[in-house]
């Protein structure tokens, strides 16, 4: 088939793409960001079901979110406080009064085949976040945030992708379903031109930070507590009118947020530079491939048949409470970190590296339970970074808590520890073999200080090498590493080589 035989929506098929600066050239990219918190909450949006992480399949689940005949759903209280805290976050006004609605359409891992979400009355509405995009404020408008349940979740067995297309069948685990979400809507997003795939990251990530310092949601993209749709359309330079969008669904990390938004700009050049047009249409992102794939056409509002849901009385959050929720809300993450930074003395970069290994948290802790702060960033971004790395576990996933670090820091500043024993009792630690005091008892880790048994293990190197200790005598006082290594080796490393050090010279008549 020749691209002249094409018909429209065959071009809109085409895989494709234009070259990112041409498309930039004659395009302005216009998006809108929709995300999806799944909110940390004990039990579901509408019943009392569990909603830990990762449970047997169907094991978290009542005849309210399985949709049983006669059963009455009633709302989750701190949901809606959670949802109040994000929309205050993210500067909304607050709904005085609101209800849900029924969205209606066949979601197989959905047993109501409606959702319970709010359509024309939202929680939370007309706010904004500010985003740094090099060097750069990027306020994002925010339409809405609003409540809702999340669906089950399918898995579909014996095909080569894990999709849909080509398997023998799937697997539904409705634990999920009913578990609290909030979605929040932008505005669209216009004038960033080429910053748009990096306008789109810097939101998320900015976004995911806040929620998180909220204490609302773990917002692990990697687990689906945090997901993304991006909606992207095209329209000619210098032309208001808007182009014809897509919503590339359920994007799951920042990275992959970018680059959906890259490769849409790109695809969508082309097929119209071509002479096609786009469709409105949900899409999916291949991580492997970096490229988009046609779901199914994207519904409207009309086409959802909303109406408000019979079985759920209205939300109507006092002013009182709304205020006293405004007043618990914790420092914004970004201005304590640069508070933090101005605190402890750390450089740009040194602030920057800690926020990207998510240690700030970590030190900030360690620092609180009586660590120097250069330390506590020392030690969790060296020697556990380390450890972390070589488990393929985040930092805060360690098995060592931010006193137990503060313990070994104190022990190697008293002397107790050189570092190299801290080492050996951090190991102890992740391993689960107790607190780091215990860790030193048990393994026989402490420092040999006692000046008897130093010197003792002094003399006997000494009498071992006798030419080394004529020639500390004579001046070359750099040869008493020698001495001191093996003091070190007869003490299992646990001496203090400094000490050694002193002792040493004393022993010999040498001054320091």
């Amino acid at each position: 088939m020749t691209q002249s035989t094409l018909s429209p929506i065959e071009w809109a098929t085409l895989d494709d793409v234009a070259d990112f600066d041409e498309a930039i050239e004659a395009f302005d990219p216009v998006m809108g960001l929709e995300v999806h918190v799944e909110l940390g909450t004990a039990t579901k949006m509408f019943c009392a079901c569990a909603t830990t992480f990762g449970a047997e399949p169907n094991t978290q689940v009542c005849p309210v979110c399985l949709a049983l005949p006669g059963a009455m759903p009633a709302v989750n209280g701190t949901a809606v406080e959670y949802a109040i805290r994000i929309g205050l976050a993210l500067n909304c006004s607050i709904a005085p009064w609101c209800r849900f609605a029924r969205k209606n359409y066949f979601y197989p891992d959905m047993p109501k085949n409606f959702q319970t979400s709010q359509y024309d009355e939202p929680i939370a509405f007309d706010g904004y976040l500010d985003v740094p995009v090099d060097g750069e404020i990027v306020r994002v408008e925010i339409e809405r945030a609003h409540m809702e349940e999340d669906t089950g979740k399918s898995t579909h067995i014996g095909g080569a992708t894990g999709r849909i297309q080509g398997a023998e069948f799937s697997l539904l685990d409705y634990n999920r379903a009913g578990v609290p979400l909030v979605e929040i809507v932008t505005k669209p997003i216009v004038g960033t031109k080429a910053n748009a795939p990096a306008v789109a990251k810097a939101y998320v990530a900015t976004l995911q930070d806040l929620v998180r310092s909220l204490g609302v949601s773990d917002v692990r993209m990697d687990q689906g507590s945090m997901r993304c749709d991006v909606n992207l359309s095209l329209t000619p330079a210098g032309n208001a009118e808007l182009g014809t969008r897509t919503e590339t669904k359920n994007v799951n990390s920042l990275r992959s947020v970018e680059r959906a938004a890259r490769y849409e700009i790109c695809r969508q050049a082309h097929v119209l530079q071509s002479g096609g047009v786009i469709r409105q249409e949900t899409r999916h992102f291949d991580e492997l491939t970096g490229t988009t794939a046609s779901g199914r056409a994207k519904e409207t509002a009309e086409d959802y048949r909303y109406f408000p849901e019979p079985d759920l009385v209205p939300v109507a959050p006092s002013a009182e409470w709304v205020a006293r929720i405004g007043a618990s809300l914790p420092e914004l993450p970004w201005v304590r970190r640069e508070r933090l930074q101005r605190e402890w003395d750390f450089t740009d970069l040194e602030m920057r590296d800690l926020v990207n290994a998510r240690g700030v948290d970590l030190v900030a802790a360690t620092v609180e339970a009586g660590a120097a702060p250069g330390d506590a960033r020392s030690w969790w971004m060296s020697y556990l970074a380390q450890q972390a790395n070589t488990a393929g576990v985040e930092l805060a996933e360690l098995k060592i808590s931010p006193e137990q670090v503060a313990a070994v820091i104190a022990m190697v500043s008293d002397g107790s520890l050189t570092t190299k024993l801290a080492r050996q009792v951090v190991d102890g630690v992740l391993a689960g073999e107790g607190e780091p005091a215990a860790v030193v008892a048990a393994r026989g880790l402490a420092v040999v200080s006692d000046d008897s048994a130093l010197q003792a293990a002094i003399d006997e190197a000494l009498a071992a090498q006798p030419d080394v200790a004529d020639k500390i005598r004579s001046g070359k006082v750099q040869a008493i590493g020698a001495i001191v290594g093996a003091v070190m080796k007869a003490t299992r490393g646990q001496a203090d080589a400094a000490k050694v050090r002193e002792l040493t010279l004393v022993s010999l008549g040498v001054s320091a």
